[in-house]
């Protein structure tokens, strides 16, 4: 998949590495306990669009009806999550909220401080 962003100019000028979307996706994924990295893994391979999509839309309905129980808030940015690997709108949103966490929370990464331009 192509990463449609940029580096920014403050990034160019800090030398902040460049990371691409799936790069950072996979530092936010590796924070995850291991038997959710490999679900979240397998759903993110290109031969699983058959699951990936249709999970991904349950998760965002479980989000909408959030005031269910067990149904909550959370499961809205995995549904965008999953359907951003298909839908490029999600894609734009998805590298944009992973560029924001760079940014004021490399810590959600796994990422110094310093290294994220902070």
């Amino acid at each position: 998949m192509t990463d449609i962003f940029m580096p920014t100019p403050i990034q160019t000028a800090s030398l902040t590495p460049f990371r691409s979307d799936d790069e950072l996706m996979d530092l936010l994924i590796q924070r995850l306990p291991e038997r959710l990295q490999k679900v979240l893994n397998w759903l993110r391979e290109p031969d699983h669009k058959w699951v990936r999509i249709p999970a991904g839309m349950l998760f965002m309905l479980g989000g909408v009806l959030s005031i269910l129980p067990v149904l909550g808030l959370w499961m809205l940015p995995v549904g965008v999550m999953l359907l951003s690997q298909d839908i490029p709108l999600f894609r734009r949103l998805q590298g944009r909220v992973l560029r924001w966490i760079e940014r004021k929370h490399p810590d959600w990464l796994g990422l110094p401080a310093d290294s994220a331009g902070s």
